[in-house]
């Protein structure tokens, strides 16, 4: 009875051990995806994974257990298994937080100006409720930085993406659909205003003598002048220890 107990111990400790350990490449805990969704996501990760020899790895989450979404986001790459060189996106649904660490070659490769233009090119389908599209969006700019990287010099400050940002098509419409509505109006308050004639002078909108000038001058007061030093672009990436004293990169935001 007790080599049985000892034995049923042993399996649970590995169990724990296995799952402590996992490098699941996708990990949908707030239940985001549907079964066909999380199978294509989790190919097209392990695919790129393999490709770069670098862990790209998506995790959701209903809650961040009281960490910052910094802290949940390192330490679930630093206690899950995963390797020296990657990249790890956390959609935390608690309060609507999207975050990227980075760690090893995955610093180098992801600099701050990288992470934030990723980010803008995934918000807008994060807030639509669009998730998968999220993450193809997600996976298709790692595959263009990681290539970035290793061909020439990352993505960075005044060397990012020349892509367009989502919904770029419709702000262009909505802006000429909005310039075609104000040139109506205007044609419509002209023609209103037909009777209304040019004059040179102010001459008919004076009664005869009752404007006299005694004098005229020009007095030149005071000017100021208020200067303002441009604020310098960072470039980069800035990096922190997380709680295991990893060295990691990263950047995140709302949505």
């Amino acid at each position: 009875m007790r080599r049985i107990c000892i034995l049923l111990l042993l399996c649970l400790l590995l169990v724990q051990t296995v799952s402590a350990a996992s490098t699941d490449s996708l990990v949908d805990e707030a239940n985001l995806l549907s079964e066909k969704q999380e199978a294509s996501l989790e190919a097209q990760l392990e695919d790129l994974g393999e490709k770069y020899q670098v862990d790209v790895v998506i995790v959701t989450t209903d809650t961040l257990h009281g960490k910052s979404p910094r802290v949940y986001a390192d330490d679930y790459y630093d206690t899950h298994g995963y390797g020296d060189d990657g990249v790890l996106l956390l959609v935390s649904m608690e309060d609507n937080d999207w975050y990227i660490s980075t760690c090893g070659y995955g610093i180098t490769a992801f600099t701050d100006a990288g992470i934030e233009y990723i980010g803008e090119q995934i918000t807008a389908y994060l807030s639509d409720g669009k998730y998968a599209a999220a993450f193809e969006e997600f996976i298709d700019q790692c595959d263009d930085f990681l290539n970035q990287a290793k061909t020439g010099e990352p993505y960075d400050t005044g060397n990012l993406p020349k892509g367009d940002f989502p919904l770029g098509g419709s702000i262009l419409f909505a802006v000429v659909v909005g310039l075609v509505i104000a040139w109506i109006v205007i044609i419509c308050l002209r023609r209103q205003l037909k009777s209304v004639r040019r004059q040179d002078t102010a001459g008919n909108y004076i009664r005869p003598g009752s404007l006299q000038l005694t004098g005229s001058g020009d007095l030149f007061l005071y000017h100021t002048v208020s200067r303002r030093e441009k604020p310098q672009q960072s470039s980069g990436s800035s990096v922190h220890s997380s709680s295991s004293g990893r060295s990691h990169g990263g950047g995140g935001g709302k949505f």
